[in-house]
């Protein structure tokens, strides 16, 4: 976040002063306004973002210049300028940050900004010089493509870890014979937080990954944006390549576990014993996945966890017993 902080700080600067100085504009604040959207603390498109805040801006204050110029200012007219303007930008497109600029826009030329001469040209100029400026600053300052992806895959990666293991010891303990769960893998009898077993604790884990999986991928065209954008880390693109290849199976991977870890629970206290290999399979799994991280950080072919993979996958050819079972080496990942 303090790489983005300053790209943020030092881009409003100059976008002000360009919009100042070179253009001469005497109120340029959507200028520096524009640099901190395009830029923004999180992770996101921001090619998109420049585009929908210029677009927008641009929209808001032409047509709430035009319409300002006609009917004054005041609470109704303000009720028009903004429904007239977030109108025309959803119909030119639906992107929540377009359309909250037209109408963030229109409110500020309605009641702090009257439309004055070339006023509405000027700010429009304005929002596409902190839309530059703020390209420039994620150009020049970049954060670390590289770094940025692996530092949101190793949460993955350590959910992914965790989940396995949080599973695999789930089913070693075995069934509740005390509990009587429904197919929803839910008991009938009232449990606080401290009579929750394995079973329960590996299904709640697995549930809390797909924050991560979603910040992982956001991270990962993150990274391509800047390694594009940035003449400075363009050697690092064949590097990201392979983070884009895993993004897809990775969320494949997790969707999977999360389903097995919620037949897991609603197996607890019915009959039906998992393949007795199954808990090691899962192991074997998690042993793997610290390879595939070092090898997708590293830009190599990620063979070495791609067999490990295969033959903790190769168990599943071991018998079945029972339907919920049946299920459980299905969701295999």
């Amino acid at each position: 976040m303090a790489p983005s902080i300053g790209q943020c700080a030092v881009g409003a600067a100059l976008a002000w002063l360009v919009a100042k100085d070179v253009l001469h504009h005497g109120r340029p604040f959507f200028a520096p306004i524009a640099v901190i959207i395009c830029i923004g603390v999180g992770l996101g498109r921001r090619l998109r973002r420049m585009g929908e805040m210029v677009v927008g801006v641009s929209l808001g204050v032409g047509v709430s210049d035009l319409l300002v110029s006609w009917i004054g200012s005041g609470a109704w007219q303000i009720t028009f300028v903004v429904a007239l303007a977030m109108t025309a930008a959803v119909l030119l497109d639906n992107g929540q940050l377009i359309v909250a600029q037209s109408g963030s826009s229109g409110v500020l030329v309605a009641t702090l900004l009257p439309p004055s001469g070339t006023g509405g040209l000027d700010r429009m100029a304005d929002a596409a010089v902190g839309g530059v400026v703020g390209l420039a600053m994620v150009a020049l300052l970049p954060v670390n493509p590289a770094t940025l992806v692996a530092r949101h895959a190793a949460g993955m990666f350590d959910a992914l870890v965790d989940v396995l293991r949080r599973i695999a010891d789930a089913l070693d303990e075995g069934p509740d014979e005390s509990a009587d769960r429904g197919p929803t893998g839910r008991g009938s009898d009232d449990k606080g937080p401290a009579d929750k077993g394995p079973a329960d604790e590996a299904l709640e884990a697995a549930r809390a990954t797909h924050a991560s999986v979603e910040e992982f991928k956001q991270a990962v065209a993150t990274s391509r944006e800047i390694a594009t954008i940035s003449p400075l880390h363009r050697s690092r693109r064949s590097r990201l390549d392979g983070y884009e290849r895993a993004a897809v199976p990775l969320d494949h991977a997790f969707r999977n576990l999360r389903v097995l870890a919620r037949r897991v629970v609603a197996a607890t206290g019915r009959p039906g014993v998992p393949p007795p290999w199954l808990p090691g399979a899962l192991r074997e799994l998690a042993d793997a996945v610290p390879t595939l991280r070092e090898d997708l950080a590293r830009g190599r072919d990620p063979e070495r966890a791609r067999q490990a993979i295969l033959a903790a996958a190769r168990r599943q050819e071991a018998e079945r017993g029972g339907v919920s079972a049946g299920v459980r080496v299905g969701q295999f990942p």
